[in-house]
């Protein structure tokens, strides 16, 4: 048999090992989205609740104040005052975005830790190049998948801009995506990437580098073996760890993308994301960056439990070895 026919018979994970993790990833990670995705809608919500650039700035119309919500009353509002279905509004962008984010990031930390930083020789990998390679990903992932998680925020707020009296600003995503398009040109689908960047190298360093430290530590110092149990474990520590680090930096990504701006695309609220920062923290108190904390966690902690148990089990059935 020839290199080449030899090559053929292979199955496509051992052809095509990158692409192949891609898709396993994206298709995993699409999966965990749409399972929690209404928390996702609500702590989306809370972050933008009481915002205080927008009442500093006069762009709430007056007598528009609205009493704080906590997480329960605002997943409840959503479902009374625009319907059930509203939770999953915004879930076609926010897949599209996994797809992208989720399958890059995955390619890129197994690369880095595989190939590019290297494992020790018990096979174990190093803390803080678990760190590095954590960050590397999320930051890469991220920033192809910018656009799509603009989209998804932007829409996520057309119920309550229907609520509050104020014009429809999307169709559908396609519309979404073209007016941004059109108003902003292509920086603007790139608008509050950094903050967007900076979040995911944060849930990152929470998510890859706790779930993949945590699970070789029970797999070289206790009993578990390699199974669902052991996967359990490490992304329940994992979901923690990404929402305490990742929340503070996806309020001031929210805020950011969701802002009205000006014809040339400019933001009217906040000039970049340390603004942002700033502004929220002077104007409503340090703990302002851990709105929608809650739903954060709720909704990180059983997406990484989703996500790694069926990307474990993806891998397992298509003969790809273990994460």
């Amino acid at each position: 048999m020839s290199p080449a026919e030899e090559e053929k018979s292979l199955p496509l994970p051992e052809r095509w090992p990158r692409a192949s993790k891609f898709a396993l990833s994206a298709c995993a990670a699409a999966v965990a989205e749409l399972v929690t995705f209404p928390l996702d809608l609500t702590k989306t919500r809370l972050q933008v609740q009481g915002e205080a650039a927008v009442h500093r700035n006069g762009v709430a119309a007056a007598g528009q104040a609205v009493a704080y919500r906590g997480m329960l009353r605002t997943a409840a509002g959503i479902v009374q005052e625009e319907g059930v279905r509203k939770l999953w509004q915004g879930a076609t962008p926010a897949v599209y975005r996994h797809i992208v984010y989720s399958g890059v990031r995955m390619v890129v930390y197994e690369h880095l830790r595989d190939s590019v930083l290297g494992r020790s020789e018990d096979e174990s990998f190093p803390f803080w190049k678990a760190v590095v390679g954590g960050m590397s990903a999320g930051a890469i992932g991220q920033f192809f998948a910018s656009p799509t998680d603009l989209v998804k925020v932007q829409m996520q707020m057309e119920g309550k801009r229907k609520l509050e009296g104020k014009p429809l600003r999307f169709r559908g995503v396609h519309h979404a995506f073209m007016k941004i398009l059109s108003e902003g040109g292509i920086r603007g689908l790139w608008a509050g990437w950094v903050p967007n960047v900076q979040r995911a190298a944060l849930v990152n360093m929470g998510d890859l580098t706790t779930y993949d430290s945590v699970k070789h530590f029970l797999l070289l110092n206790t009993p578990l073996v390699d199974n669902s149990v052991t996967h359990s474990v490490a992304s329940c520590c994992s979901g923690l760890v990404a929402a305490v680090l990742g929340t503070p930096a996806d309020v001031v990504k929210t805020r950011i993308m969701n802002q009205p701006r000006d014809k040339q695309g400019r933001g009217l609220l906040y000039k970049s994301s340390t603004d942002c920062l700033i502004q929220t923290v002077q104007g409503e108190g340090f703990m302002s960056l851990y709105k929608g904390f809650i739903p954060t966690w709720m909704r990180m902690a059983p997406w990484s439990l989703v996500f790694w148990l069926t990307y474990e089990q993806i891998r397992r059935i298509c003969g790809v070895s273990s994460f």
